[in-house]
């Protein structure tokens, strides 16, 4: 692959005290990555501030030109950022997501899901482990302002407020590749929400 020099990704972990040996487990992740990452930003919430604030502070340490982000439960696949990087590149897309192997659970979008291409007249939500350009990201950054006592929502918000700005959003589809990523429902789900855990 040949990448150019303003491809760097640095991935964003935001994680609670609780979660330590987990981000253990995402961070033993990135650093398997066959395209390595540049840096990566861990922010812990001490304070029970919520997810949207803690990934908020992760992504303002942020200097590289992309940014993914990787929930401290979940782990990433060895291809996924390079996969994922490459399809941005090719797709001239400042905001790209993959499908996830649910461990522990099940899928709550409907089948076959992983394979249907973004329409931007019909977009579908995806979830925050995502790649997007550092730039778009810090313009929109996260919103505590979702309120529903059942999710933060921040992930939903960020798309929407990313989409608003006109970013381009596209969907990794590979048969080879079906999925990237671990979304893992056997951890302790908080739903960004500090009052879960």
């Amino acid at each position: 692959m040949g990448l150019r020099a303003d491809c760097g990704i640095t991935v964003c972990i935001p994680s609670i005290p609780p979660r330590r040996q987990l981000l253990r487990r995402a961070i033993a992740s990135v650093l398997d990555q066959t395209l390595p990452a540049d840096a990566i930003s861990v922010a812990v919430d001490n304070h029970r501030t919520g997810a949207a604030v803690t990934r908020q502070r992760a992504l303002e340490a942020v200097r590289s030109p992309w940014t993914a982000f990787l929930d401290d439960d979940d782990e990433f696949l060895p291809e996924h950022l390079s996969l994922l990087l490459q399809h941005a590149l090719d797709a001239d897309a400042d905001y790209v997501f993959s499908w996830f192997q649910v461990v522990g659970g099940m899928d709550p979008f409907p089948p076959g899901r992983w394979a249907v291409p973004y329409d931007p007249a019909a977009p579908i939500a995806s979830t925050i482990t995502i790649l997007v350009k550092t730039e778009l990201a810090q313009a929109v950054g996260f919103s505590d302002a979702n309120r529903n006592p059942a999710n933060s929502g921040e992930d939903w918000l960020f798309q929407e407020e990313c989409e608003k700005l006109g970013a381009k959003i596209s969907h990794f589809v590979d048969p080879a590749y079906p999925f990237t990523w671990l979304w893992h429902h056997d951890s302790q789900n908080t739903s960004g929400l500090p009052h879960r855990w």
